[in-house]
């Protein structure tokens, strides 16, 4: 018996599937690798652009703050994504994504410089009422 006399196994029964079947499941298969590339490509060039953004100190005020539920079905639990938006003197805003903990200890209406790059958060530095006062007068 030789061995490369065996029936290919698997390759047979693709030989008996329609047609029909092969192409589309041929292109469910492209649209979920194609959609995998795009996230992929799409989150390596937003890291890229914020990497080569520059590091921007301003003064900016807290004009708003939300969240983002998702998740949460079943036996999954929920994930919550952090947004706070910012005001600059120039009255142009900004809205970034924030972590849990600097979400709690931001407040509407805080003023502060704002630390930033690109998209990414950095940090804010809450004025104290001693330095809103010596910054009004």
């Amino acid at each position: 018996m030789n061995y490369f006399d065996e029936s290919p196994g698997f390759l047979d029964f693709l030989a008996e599937v329609p047609l029909f079947f092969k192409l589309f499941g041929g292109a469910l298969i492209l649209l979920v690798v194609s959609v995998f590339a795009y996230v992929i490509i799409k989150g390596f060039k937003s890291w890229f652009s914020n990497n080569a953004a520059e590091l921007v100190r301003k003064s900016a005020r807290v004009v708003d703050k939300r969240t983002e539920v998702w998740g949460g079905s079943g036996d999954s639990s929920a994930n919550t994504n952090y947004f706070i938006t910012f005001e600059f003197n120039d009255h142009t805003r900004i809205e970034l994504h924030v972590a849990a903990n600097h979400f709690g200890l931001i407040v509407v209406g805080d003023d502060g410089e704002l630390t930033y790059q690109g998209t990414r958060f950095k940090g804010f530095t809450r004025l104290t009422d001693d330095e809103k006062n010596r910054v009004m007068q």
